[in-house]
């Protein structure tokens, strides 16, 4: 039987990332889907030209309104946020709902290849540290691990000793669950972790797609987070979650508009 899921992202108009390509891939995986879009963004931002509106008033009032009606989560996870005061208000919510027994997955989307991403300041990377300390389960990617962690960034990568340290840090910052994405370890591309429930670090090597969609690192935490919450342990739902994404590339890789994203719907069939 499926949980009650709320994902907390932005919405684009145009473009399969963020809550666009979770939640069909979440409702494929037999969960039930709420959200609580973050932004309205008008396409995905690669085409470079783009109209976001920022919702957090919306947000606020919502989040009282359900308070009032008595709703509750059986997981929540968080994506793309707008700003500190967004990020301080969806700690918040977290904070209490994880007291409740809500499992909270947390993708602090914030930069990539060593920098933050246009219009994010490190104010935003305060503002998602008090976010990740509410979380079960982090993914961020290398870069976004280095920025909170306070740790140099390597684009050659780094080694596994220095990676568990990373891992180290992020675990203490929530006593939660960590899975980096986009890391290269010992020369290899890979996901590095740590699974708070088997108390062991794990390394997870992949041979790179030469393919570049937006919304991979939405999907993969989507499937990750269905996984664990269908009963599948943390290292199997990272497997599982790289498989899927690997192949939905594959798939994928002849479409006339990568800055569209990946067309989940026509890939669902990868989750069975």
């Amino acid at each position: 039987m499926g949980r009650k899921l709320l994902l907390i992202n932005d919405l684009p108009g145009y473009g399969k990332v963020a809550l666009s390509a979770m939640m069909p891939v979440l409702t494929h995986m037999g969960h039930e889907i709420f959200n609580l879009p973050t932004a309205l963004v008008s396409n995905t931002l690669d085409y470079g030209r783009f109209e976001i509106l920022d919702t957090t008033n919306y947000m606020r009032n919502t989040i009282g309104v359900w308070k009032a009606l008595g709703f509750s989560f059986d997981g929540i996870a968080t994506g793309f946020i707008t700003s500190p005061l967004q990020a301080a208000m969806i700690a918040n919510y977290c904070r209490k709902e994880r007291e409740k027994g809500t499992k909270i997955f947390v993708d602090p989307i914030m930069g990539d290849e060593g920098h933050l991403y246009n219009g994010l300041t490190f104010r935003t990377v305060e503002g998602m540290k008090k976010l990740i300390s509410n979380a079960d389960y982090m993914v961020p990617n290398y870069t976004e691990a280095c920025l909170l962690t306070n740790t140099p960034y390597h684009a050659g990568g780094i080694g596994w000793m220095d990676m568990k340290r990373i891992l180290g840090k992020l675990y203490m910052m929530s006593n939660g669950s960590v899975a980096i994405t986009s890391a290269k370890v010992d020369g290899k591309d890979a996901v590095a972790g740590y699974d708070t429930v088997q108390r062991e670090f794990f390394l997870r090597t992949f041979d790179l797609i030469p393919v570049r969609f937006p919304g991979t690192g939405d999907i993969f935490s989507a499937i990750f987070m269905g996984s664990v919450m269908n009963g599948i342990s943390m290292m199997d739902s990272v497997d599982k979650a790289m498989i899927a994404v690997r192949k939905m590339i594959v798939m994928s890789q002849d479409v006339k508009d990568n800055f569209k994203g990946i067309p989940v719907e026509n890939c669902l069939e990868v989750l069975d």
